[in-house]
């Protein structure tokens, strides 16, 4: 890991920018001499880990007494998009507009960049647990569904996770959530136009965990209350503290 920029937010969070390889990412830590939980914070749909709702995110975490990484996905922020990845979203993009069945689309696209992504974040986590001042316990935070489920199931240094939406996820991780047995927060847009409700209240219910937690709130996908950043990072103190 190879860190190339840094500086003090006016928080008190320092944010650093790193690569790992070829894959960048970023690192926000508060001021702590004690060793730090670690939060995986992760973000899809082609977003960069610069978004400024998950940077948001992610520093009022650190804020917290919280390490929050990010890290790109192929295809995300800077990292380049194959030919065949542009024709799928683009495609995808088409037939939810049209209102037409996106399943087989979504199911060979999505799925692939999660089996991709998975080795690209254990790495990361290999190397940010070697940092310094963080010391864990993990957990996973993020829009991502579909990943946090398979590094739950993978990834046993992970002790809980939050999960957005859910409506939308592959038939595999539909399938591993039986497996996940960590402590869960599943947040739900109720009017979420790109994640149909009745399949995000399913994997809520599949998932295999003995504490699982669902917040529903009117109001479509960008439209979580700022409240529930606060429920979240309490949900992570009760797991990781």
């Amino acid at each position: 890991m190879h860190f190339i920029s840094e500086q003090r937010l006016d928080d008190g969070v320092l944010e650093r920018e790193f690569t790992l390889g070829d894959i960048p990412g970023t690192l926000w830590t508060p001021e702590s001499a004690a060793p730090l939980p670690l939060v995986l914070m992760s973000h899809n749909n082609g977003l960069p880990k610069a978004d400024p709702r998950m940077v948001a995110r992610a520093r009022y975490t650190a804020a917290r007494g919280y390490a929050v990484a990010s890290i790109d996905a192929a295809g995300c922020g800077d990292r380049p998009r194959s030919a065949a990845d542009e024709r799928a979203r683009a495609e995808l993009r088409r037939a939810m507009q049209a209102g037409e069945p996106v399943d087989e689309i979504f199911e060979s696209f999505i799925g692939p960049l999660v089996e991709n992504a998975v080795p690209e974040w254990r790495a990361t986590l290999d190397a940010l647990l070697e940092l310094p001042g963080i010391g864990g316990p993990v957990g996973y935070s993020g829009g991502w569904t579909a990943l946090g489920i398979r590094l739950a199931v993978a990834e046993p240094r992970i002790a809980a996770a939050g999960f957005f939406a859910g409506g939308f996820v592959p038939r595999a991780q539909r399938e591993e959530a039986r497996q996940v047995t960590i402590p869960l927060l599943l947040l739900l847009q109720w009017d979420d136009e790109g994640n149909p409700r009745q399949r995000a209240l399913d994997l809520f219910e599949a998932f295999g965990s003995k504490e699982k937690t669902l917040h529903a709130n009117l109001g479509g996908h960008t439209g979580t209350p700022w409240f529930e950043l606060e429920d979240g990072c309490r949900f992570l103190d009760r797991h990781l503290k």
